[in-house]
């Protein structure tokens, strides 16, 4: 019998996570913030899966949520690492992001989240 490791096996397709960016925040606030939690997972694994790597751990993208520092790191990931996978993935001009999702996690978290959906959605036009 031939054991076969599938923890680390990122060649699945890209999971579908279109979310209008407008529902973000509004699902952010109505759910006091609880609602990005669970966005952050969802969109950690999107960007594992574009990047063909773990990028984003579930623990990070887990507190990220509820913990400013690991919030911050969360989007510089986001802004360094995954975005440009996205951008090469749809084709569009590689920018880098970082600097403003860093002071945007800090200061309006939900803005940030919103930039990072609005260009996660152009995976799936």
């Amino acid at each position: 019998m031939e054991l076969q490791e599938t923890s680390n096996n990122f060649n699945e397709p890209i999971p579908v996570f279109k979310v209008d960016p407008i529902m973000v925040l509004l699902f952010g606030f109505l759910s006091c913030g609880l609602y990005l939690i669970y966005w952050n997972i969802k969109v950690a694994e999107v960007f594992n899966a574009v990047a063909k790597k773990e990028v984003i751990s579930q623990p990070i993208a887990i507190f990220a949520g509820c913990c400013m520092p690991v919030n911050i790191y969360f989007y510089y990931l986001a802004g360094k690492e995954a975005l440009p996978k996205v951008y090469e993935q749809t084709g569009e001009l590689q920018k880098d992001q970082s600097t403003l999702l860093i002071v945007l996690g800090f200061f309006f978290p939900i803005a940030a989240a919103m930039i990072v959906q609005g260009d996660i959605n152009r995976l799936y036009k």
